[in-house]
């Protein structure tokens, strides 16, 4: 994988007087369909979360309040993305490391994920990470 297989998906959005409305359907949507959701909230000011990647794992990053960068790693290249509308999320496919900083006061980082958790799937490890992708272009 690459960034560029990395990017940004606009989500279907309803919007009403009453407050609108963004649903997501996996498979659909989303290239993979959904196993797991799981969210982040009351990250401390200063704080940087993720540092890893998934061997297998695919990923919709969403901010479904507040905002936070995202800075994504092919092993060759790095981009970041400011996340800040509920509406549009970013995939991150599979051999993709991940640095998530700047998180707002009240931000809460919402992801979508096409399997259940799984510790054998990380790199925890830039070495391991930067190795392994070597191993796959040889």
């Amino acid at each position: 994988m690459s960034l560029n297989d990395c990017r940004l998906i606009t989500l279907p959005k309803i919007t009403n007087p009453k407050g609108n409305l963004t649903f997501i359907e996996g498979d659909d949507h989303i290239p993979f369909s959904i196993q797991r959701v799981y969210y982040l909230y009351d990250v401390p000011s200063g704080a940087e979360r993720g540092g890893h990647a998934h061997k297998a794992l695919q990923q919709l990053i969403i901010a479904a309040s507040g905002s936070f960068d995202i800075t994504l790693d092919d092993g060759r290249q790095k981009r970041t993305w400011h996340m800040n509308r509920p509406h549009i999320g970013l995939y991150v496919p599979n051999m993709i490391w991940r640095e998530i900083d700047n998180f707002s006061s009240g931000c809460v980082l919402l992801v979508l994920a096409s399997h259940h958790y799984d510790e054998s799937d990380y790199y925890r490890d830039y070495a391991s990470f930067q190795a392994a992708i070597n191993n796959q272009s040889s």
